[in-house]
């Protein structure tokens, strides 16, 4: 049903907390309506001036994307691809997150907006990421060494499987998050599900 898929790219709900009720978007004719927590409004795309794509795991939702929608004038948005069903589940609603994003995205440029497209994250934010973990890379390798120079093996074998473990999950988290500018047309897939 053309109609049906139509109506689902336009709107887009999720529930932020456990307690409290939904957010809901929709994509209208005249802009962005939101509705949040008990507040409702509507921007004009061409309102719009900034929107950063970022990936945003956490503990109960290792796969989980955000989108931080900012208007001319102040007011700021984020709308994630999770939704809480219970107390210990996260759902993941990425098709349709995507599909609202995208359009968006494609709203906006019909509009012809001008607004700042980013991902990841800020710059600064990203460069003392990077200088934690060369601190960090320093003092596991010279624990590494020490513990191979005293004969510790287990205690080898432990660190390099710790590194491993945090090198495949926090070398994920850095390398989709790299700050960078997209255009309207080519949306990074990294920030996307």
């Amino acid at each position: 049903m053309p109609g049906a898929e139509a109506d689902a790219a336009t709107s887009y709900a999720y529930k932020a907390s456990l307690i409290g009720s939904a957010h809901r978007f929709e994509l209208t004719e005249e802009g962005l309506s939101w509705h949040i927590a008990g507040r409702s409004g509507l921007w004009r795309y061409d309102e719009i001036s900034a929107i950063r794509l970022s990936f945003r795991p956490v503990s109960m939702q290792q796969h989980r994307f955000r989108a931080d929608v900012s208007r001319t004038g102040g007011g700021r948005i984020a709308i994630l691809s999770t939704s809480w069903q219970t107390a210990a589940l996260m759902a993941p609603q990425d098709s349709g997150f995507r599909d609202f994003i995208l359009a968006l995205h494609a709203r906006m440029a019909q509009a012809g907006s001008r607004a700042e497209l980013t991902a990841g994250l800020g710059r600064k934010t990203y460069v003392a990421a990077l200088a934690f973990l060369a601190v960090l890379t320093v003092a596991m390798a010279g624990l590494l060494i020490r513990a191979l120079l005293i004969g510790e093996f287990a205690g080898a074998l432990f660190i390099l499987g710790f590194a491993a473990l945090f090198a495949w999950q926090v070398g994920g988290f850095v390398w989709r998050n790299k700050p960078r500018s997209y255009s309207f047309d080519q949306l990074p897939r990294s920030v996307l599900p």
